[in-house]
């Protein structure tokens, strides 16, 4: 058994130990925590975080668990990031709150933790943190909601808030429908019931190895949910007792299982700039190459929004991620752990498809190959990205006029004006909106179409941005672009009237321009003049520190980590 590392702050006899000890005796029945291993409950439960308002919940569920295996339950509130409500995104703050918990992580006399996270930004920050400090950790994802109809139609929850507002832009449906549709929209606790950003990173969490097999996809208001945060709360004892630490669980076979996992089940492109974050934060090697190699090889299999029909209550009852994986067993690294200790590929079991239609067989996919594609080019030198899945098949080689937009604000301005000069072959392009230029990278490369090609029935055309958009986003949308405008990338220096190229299985992106002329080109000075230049706070630091989306859009002096030693007293 490992020497608990709670100790040092509770095990002496020096006044130091006694204050530690002293204020400690009013959470917790006379001293019943000295010489137990004392586990956070890193909490993002929020009013203001609605997708994990339940997670206090989920933590008492958790706190029986740890109580039961001999433990201390500690509950820690952690920053929490509310993708709906925070502004100008919770992008901005991702790294903040990383740095925030791996602080308090280390600070603390803690011996282990477990991460309760379900909005898009909660568990990837959590994972980054529990990276950076390496201490015995799993995760708790909260799960999706369950789904809502409207008129007789299932809800995706963003999805169709996209396709329905497009749709009274296209004057097909009443504002007043749209809005009747809103308070069917949420039908339970939970986050977002679509193959969006929070439902791949609870998926992908599992797929690294760091939840108990199976937990990942379990719907917030089902009580097996909290059956499992029992089940994790005595786990996380185990794992501090086997001394088994992310940096062990957490590894390049790990990353390769998750990029499989993305790709089978056709999840958010936000997922990229995630797991490499998390990958800086190990020191594991992972570039954009990295997803395009192996996703090219997995099969999409599952149907559900925004590529495909169903929602993630339908993943659930069709088998889960244990089924998906069990069709791409053998594309799987094997040596890949999870938090138990065992391989990850033993956890899959004789795993089952119970409905087909929801997860295809391996013999009859959606597509033979959905994942991210990796582009680079004149336009990206640096890369950007593309989701084959969302994106229309006719567009995915597409040759058409650029119409540049220098910021969200521009675009707003002008999309909707029945003069501007666009037709359906126009690629839209967006700059301004990477980690540095907004900042924060938002959620805005899924471009409104303009009004005047929605009435004529177009629904999608090629879009092209530094920034990022929702999982539960679609159409053909080339994001991420690397270097960014603010960078002073080729981004910033496209024109409108530039003839631009889009081929997705040569992998390339590029504006057609004489060799030597885009690098000659100036910025462009209205993107400059439209660029966030925040004068203090975290936001300077941020946009002072922060890499590019290919490597994670972390912030520099926070890559790798400092694990859980912390040297000096309080007293």
């Amino acid at each position: 058994m490992a020497e608990l590392r709670s100790n040092q702050w509770y095990g002496g006899d020096d006044r130091n130990s006694y204050i530690h000890r002293a204020w400690m005796r009013r959470g917790t029945p006379g001293t019943s925590f000295m010489g137990k291993p004392q586990i956070a409950i890193a909490n993002t439960a929020s009013d203001l975080t609605p997708c994990n308002a339940h997670l206090n919940e989920v933590a008492d569920s958790v706190k029986q668990g740890v109580w039961a295996a001999g433990g201390v339950p500690l509950n820690l509130p952690v920053v929490s990031l509310g993708e709906t409500n925070v502004r100008p995104t919770a992008m901005l703050w991702r790294n903040m709150a990383a740095m925030a918990i791996e602080e308090m992580l280390r600070a603390n006399p803690i011996d282990g933790v477990v991460l309760l996270g379900g909005c898009d930004k909660t568990i990837p920050s959590l994972l980054m943190a529990a990276a950076s400090v390496d201490l015995p950790a799993v995760v708790v994802p909260g799960g999706p909601m369950l789904t809502g109809t409207f008129r007789g139609t299932p809800l995706g929850c963003g999805t169709d808030v996209w396709r329905l507002s497009e749709e009274v832009r296209a004057g097909t449906l009443s504002e007043a429908a749209f809005l009747e549709s809103e308070s069917s929209m949420i039908r339970s606790r939970g986050h977002c019931n679509t193959m969006g950003t929070a439902s791949t990173m609870g998926l992908l969490a599992e797929a690294l190895g760091t939840t108990i097999p199976g937990t990942a996809g379990t719907p917030a208001p089902d009580s097996r949910l909290l059956a499992r945060s029992h089940d994790t709360g005595r786990l996380i004892v185990d794992m501090v007792n086997a001394d088994r630490r992310p940096s062990q669980v957490i590894t390049a076979a790990s990353f390769h299982n998750a990029i499989v996992a993305l790709a089978a089940i056709g999840g958010s492109t936000n997922a990229v700039v995630h797991l490499l974050a998390i990958a800086g934060r190990l020191g594991v090697p992972l570039t954009l190459d990295d997803f395009d190699r192996i996703a090219a090889e997995v099969p999409f299999l599952v149907d559900l929004q925004p590529s495909g029909r169903f929602l993630m209550e339908d993943l659930f009852r069709a088998g889960g991620l244990a089924a998906v994986l069990k069709q791409v067993e053998d594309l799987l690294d094997p040596s890949a752990i999870t938090v138990t200790g065992e391989p990850f590929v033993e956890s899959l079991g004789e795993a089952q498809i119970w409905d087909k239609e929801v997860i295809r067989t391996r013999d009859a996919p959606l597509l033979p190959s959905g994942g991210i594609a990796r582009l680079r080019g004149n336009l990206a030198p640096d890369g950007a990205i593309i989701k084959p899945a969302a994106a229309s098949p006719h567009l995915l080689q597409h040759r058409g006029k650029a119409l540049v937009f220098d910021s969200i604000e521009d675009f707003h301005a002008r999309v909707d004006d029945p003069e501007l000069d666009v037709d359906e072959n126009t690629v839209l392009v967006l700059r301004g909106c990477g980690p540095r230029g907004y900042p924060g990278m938002p959620e805005v490369s899924n471009m409104p179409l303009p009004a005047k090609l929605l009435q004529k029935g177009v629904r999608d055309m090629v879009r092209i941005c530094d920034g990022r958009m929702s999982g539960t986003a679609y159409g053909t949308v080339v994001l991420h672009v690397a270097p960014e405008g603010a960078s002073g990338g080729p981004l910033a220096k496209v024109r409108t009237g530039d003839w631009i190229t889009l081929d997705v299985p040569a992998r390339r992106i590029d504006v057609d321009l004489p060799e030597g002329e885009l690098e000659a080109r100036e910025p462009a000075p209205a993107m400059l003049e439209a660029l966030a230049r925040p004068a203090r706070g975290w936001e300077k630091l941020y946009v002072d520190t922060v890499t590019g989306a290919d490597t994670g859009a972390d912030c520099s002096f926070l890559l790798g980590g400092s694990g859980d030693k912390v040297t000096r007293e309080s007293h």
